[in-house]
């Protein structure tokens, strides 16, 4: 299965799937780096993680306002969402998967990466 640019393989949780789908989303809007993290058997807050950064705060805000309006016509939604002052760091909830956009300096003073090392990254697989 193929949504748009990702390869989506056969079995799959409808979880990860729509963890996919928001890599995609944000992809759509030139994000950078983006990671997929499977965050199910450490943490009790969401399954995936997916994180990813921006040039600016104005282009984060856009990933998360494209992912949640995208999201929505996907027939899921964006149920909160929190932003800092400069928008170096938006994050959005949906329930079983939260996407963070970075601004490239605050992703690596936060460095989420690291402080969930022991999550499983889940393969991005671009369609060719």
């Amino acid at each position: 299965m193929l949504i748009e640019g990702v390869a989506i393989p056969k079995k799959i949780s409808q979880s990860r799937i729509k963890a996919l789908k928001i890599a995609q989303f944000a992809l759509d809007k030139k994000a950078k780096h983006t990671i997929i993290l499977d965050v199910s058997k450490i943490s009790g807050l969401c399954d995936y993680f997916v994180i990813c950064s921006a040039e600016t705060g104005t282009q984060a805000a856009a990933i998360l306002d494209w992912a949640s309006d995208r999201a929505k016509e996907e027939n899921f939604k964006m149920h909160h969402f929190e932003k800092d002052e400069m928008s170096e760091w938006v994050l959005g909830d949906f329930s079983d998967v939260i996407l963070h956009v970075f601004v490239n300096e605050a992703r690596k003073f936060y460095n989420l990466e690291h402080l969930w090392a022991d999550a499983k990254r889940v393969r991005i697989t671009r369609k060719k």
